[in-house]
């Protein structure tokens, strides 16, 4: 089982498919962040726990099972001349679901606190677990399916996975509490999530989309938002000197 220790092009797999199962949790700890953050503050650390344990145990679960995986990829029936498997229906059905929740969390964001009378709505735990179970499904299917193409070895993408999935919770809490500090982060986020839900809706019909453009656009409009973010920082950061200054008779010396 663990035969491939001696080979080096399994450890080079091994760090490449660690590094590719971690870009492609990103999008999985940006949605589990924007769901915890509607729980109550004490319930949202063990909620963040559990829902990364259940993408690690969906990933591991596909992994042992990897031909019904595989078999996912054998077309199902035909649609105006295009063929349908399993692996499309799922993510077919899973990027309508992300594109749904993530509007609805958008109109909760602009709309859903402002309405005189109202105070905001908590989550129930139970219905974020199932929600991330859901996307879970999906998100594990895409990175599985990445896992077999870059390794030989079963052990070694278990082993890829978990490293993964530490690392995701070591990032998972500091992510969260960034999305939750800065609004406009949180918009961004639920723009990303749209993307990736069109992104997963067009291959499920069979539209091929390289996964290097959408996380370049991501990359980038982060990049651009940081900048903002520093920006607003030096301004409010000068806003207190500018009024002192302002204020007759401050700068002249008092007499003791």
């Amino acid at each position: 089982m663990f035969e491939w220790v001696a080979m080096p092009e399994a450890w080079i797999a091994l760090a490449t498919l660690t590094a590719l199962e971690i870009v492609l949790g990103i999008d999985n700890i940006i949605f589990i962040s924007i769901l915890v953050g509607r729980l109550p503050e004490h319930q949202r650390n063990r909620a963040r726990t559990i829902g990364l344990m259940l993408a690690m145990g969906t990933r591991l679960l596909l992994l042992f099972s990897l031909t019904w995986v595989m078999s996912l990829t054998t077309p199902l029936f035909e649609i105006l001349g295009k063929s349908i498997s399993g692996r499309d229906l799922i993510l077919l059905l899973g990027g309508l679901f992300l594109l749904g929740k993530s509007t609805l969390e958008i109109h909760h964001a602009l709309e859903g606190e402002s309405s005189e009378g109202q105070s905001p709505v908590q989550a129930n735990f139970v219905a974020i677990l199932v929600q991330i179970a859901v996307l879970d499904i999906v998100f594990s299917l895409d990175s599985v399916i990445t896992a077999v193409g870059l390794a030989d070895h079963l052990s070694v993408m278990v082993i890829a996975v978990v490293l993964s999935v530490g690392v995701m919770l070591i990032a998972a809490k500091s992510v969260s509490d960034f999305v939750d500090k800065h609004p406009t982060i949180k918009m961004l986020a639920l723009s990303f999530l749209i993307l990736i839900g069109m992104t997963l809706v067009g291959e499920g019909m069979g539209f091929h989309v390289p996964k290097g453009y959408v996380y370049f656009a991501m990359a980038f409009s982060l990049a651009v938002e940081f900048l903002n973010i520093r920006v607003r920082a030096k301004k409010s950061s000068a806003e207190p000197v500018q009024l002192r200054k302002s204020i007759p008779g401050d700068s002249q010396p008092k007499n003791q």
